[in-house]
């Protein structure tokens, strides 16, 4: 049996992995893809603790995050897909869309 501190050890680096992705990457995508590390890093922790309790909430918690996650892959990629079509970059530094 894995310990908790374990899991939670795992799901914390896997967050920070995320998180370094966010903040040092351009690329839309790889944003995109860091930002689905942190959300299965939160799930890995829902697990661990429901797993710890005896009890199916956190297994509840991790249907609806991958719910909101496919939703906001469907979402973020076609927003993706457009600006590419109208920029021809994923870089964000590039993008300016909002700037009058």
């Amino acid at each position: 049996m894995i310990p908790l501190a374990w899991m939670l050890g795992l799901s914390a680096i896997v967050f920070v992995i995320g998180v370094v992705g966010v903040l040092v990457r351009r690329n839309a995508l790889i944003i995109f893809m860091s930002i689905e590390l942190m959300l299965n890093a939160a799930n890995l922790a829902f697990v661990a603790f429901a797993r710890e309790a005896k009890s199916l909430d956190g297994q509840i918690f991790v249907f609806f995050v991958m719910t909101v996650a496919a939703a906001e892959v469907a979402v973020g990629l076609a927003i993706i897909v457009n600006v590419f079509r109208l920029k021809e970059t994923v870089y964000v530094d590039e993008i300016n869309l909002l700037k009058g």
